[in-house]
């Protein structure tokens, strides 16, 4: 089976080690050598690490403990987003030259529909290639970029020829490109998916394809429409350039683990200013207010509360906040606390990133 067309050219520009390569950007001394992105603290967890680091088995995720197990040399550099922001803010503007059709999955990443661009190019390959370049140019990083004719196939691509490279699936070598592919690639197959997936003896995409769409619909229930759909290189998602903010929100890790309600409390109230302070840069209000736990056997709890009208002040939602963590008797000591807003009242698009902040 071919795919017919008229087909998208579609982009997805992916940042290579971002937050690391913006610290060894920032601080020369830093350049080639293994660091990780995330603080040096006992309790804290690698955000990001370079590709020096990333050859001793370091990854986003793992334990500062760990970390230094794989790698006893290696360098912490604590986060810096403001620094992420800025230069964010110019790869996004260099993407605007060409297409107003972005949108951005995160800080270092965001999907580009170039079908109909500003520069008249046909080509979508010269294009991602010209568009790395400015990148290196304007900014001294280097980004990775998949292109193909639609976003989940373009953000496959965009992982082959990491780092500073990338890769086209042209239309009339989508199928094959699939049928070939490891399923544990599929963009959206994570570990325990595709290691059920194994065990059913699926291991590429040809081996996906044999399953009937109610196979797989038994087998993994909605997301089984999905994989029937992909494997066939079907994915007809278009390229958002905003997305609407649905809710704000802020937790915190901290190094020790608290069981004092008192001290939760005080914490609490720190990450309350920050929360007010997000809504009123969002020009946001909510009804809905989420506590969020995590306990030190890293279990989760979150309580809500909703209101009948629209808050922002911290002087309005903290008493809820503190209402919420007398609830119930906390159930062991806590090593997370996150408070968030939804229910909100915007209609503005704007994009959403999501910043999980660290004790250090």
């Amino acid at each position: 089976m071919q795919l017919q067309p008229p087909f998208r050219k579609i982009i997805h520009v992916d940042m290579d080690a971002y937050y690391a390569s913006v610290a060894q950007l920032d601080n020369p001394e830093l350049r080639g050598k293994p660091i990780a992105v995330g603080g040096g603290g006992v309790r804290g967890v690698v955000s990001a690490a370079s590709y020096e680091a990333r050859k001793f088995g370091v990854k986003s995720a793992m334990s500062n403990v760990l970390a230094k197990q794989k790698c006893p040399h290696i360098i912490f550099v604590k986060s810096d987003f403001k620094r992420y922001k800025e230069l964010t803010a110019q790869i996004r503007e260099i993407f605007y030259d060409y297409t107003d059709l972005v949108e951005p999955l995160s800080l270092d990443e965001a999907y580009l529909d170039v079908t109909e661009n500003k520069k008249g190019n046909p080509s979508a390959n010269d294009i991602a290639r010209e568009i790395r370049q400015r990148i290196f140019e304007e900014t001294g990083l280097r980004a990775s970029a998949g292109i193909s004719i639609n976003k989940f196939l373009a953000k496959v691509a965009s992982d082959i020829n990491k780092p500073n490279g990338q890769k086209t699936v042209h239309p009339e070598e989508v199928i094959d490109f699939l049928e070939k592919l490891p399923v544990n690639k599929f963009y959206g197959v994570g570990k325990v998916t595709a290691a059920k997936m194994y065990n059913l003896g699926i291991f590429v995409g040809n081996d996906l394809k044999q399953k009937s769409l109610e196979e797989l619909t038994t087998l993994f229930g909605k997301s089984g429409q999905h994989y029937y759909n992909i494997v066939r290189g079907i994915h007809n998602s278009p390229v958002k350039p905003n997305r609407i903010r649905k809710s704000v929100g802020a937790e915190r890790t901290f190094r020790e683990n608290i069981s004092s309600e008192i001290f939760m409390l005080e914490r609490l109230n720190d990450i309350a200013d920050e929360i007010e302070n997000r809504m009123i840069k969002s020009n946001a209000k909510g009804k809905t207010i989420t506590l969020k736990i995590k306990y030190s056997d890293f279990t989760q709890q979150t309580r809500s509360k909703t209101v009948h009208h629209f808050i922002f002040k911290k002087k309005d939602f903290f008493p809820i906040v503190k209402e919420l963590l007398y609830q119930e008797k906390i159930k062991n000591s806590v090593r997370l606390l996150g408070i968030s807003f939804s229910n909100l009242n915007t209609t503005k698009k704007e994009p959403v990133w999501v910043q999980l902040k660290f004790d250090f």
